[in-house]
């Protein structure tokens, strides 16, 4: 991939505050959720991203780890969708990687609440929707 393309894309994900997660749920469907944007990642290859253990889409990505993540800049018209698997994590060591003080709002019992978990979300192909074209690849 250019350096000057995974810059851009660099550049769209970090300015949005609010992301879309798809998953599939237990009758087959699509279900798509705004979320929090991820709150750590390495790169365009995971992302990690909080939720409630007992959300829907925690028991869908049980069932099924295939997922979308998808990233919208509405001024410029464009947009960056990644499709990917899920993993849902529990261990301790995950949950501190990406709570925040804010958090408790959310988590009564802070970064042990048993209904707070880590969704890591390892893309393996991108789409990038931007000047009525679309350009895919993989991410490695």
């Amino acid at each position: 991939m250019p350096e000057d393309l995974e810059a851009t894309l660099e550049k769209l994900i970090v300015k949005r505050n609010l992301c879309y997660l798809g998953s599939v749920d237990q009758e087959g469907f699509p279900e798509t959720r705004a979320m929090l944007s991820p709150r750590a990642r390495q790169g365009l290859k995971e992302f990690y991203l909080t939720t409630n253990t007992s959300s829907p889409k925690v028991k869908n990505f049980r069932t099924n780890s295939k997922a979308c993540l998808y990233f919208m800049d509405p001024e410029f018209y464009r947009g960056l969708l990644f499709k990917g698997t899920i993993e849902v994590l529990e261990d301790q060591s995950s949950k501190d990687l990406i709570w925040q003080n804010s958090d408790f709002i959310f988590y009564a019992d802070g970064k042990t609440d048993s209904d707070y978990c880590v969704l890591k979300f390892t893309a393996q192909k991108a789409t990038f929707y931007h000047d009525f074209k679309s350009d895919h690849f993989e991410i490695n």
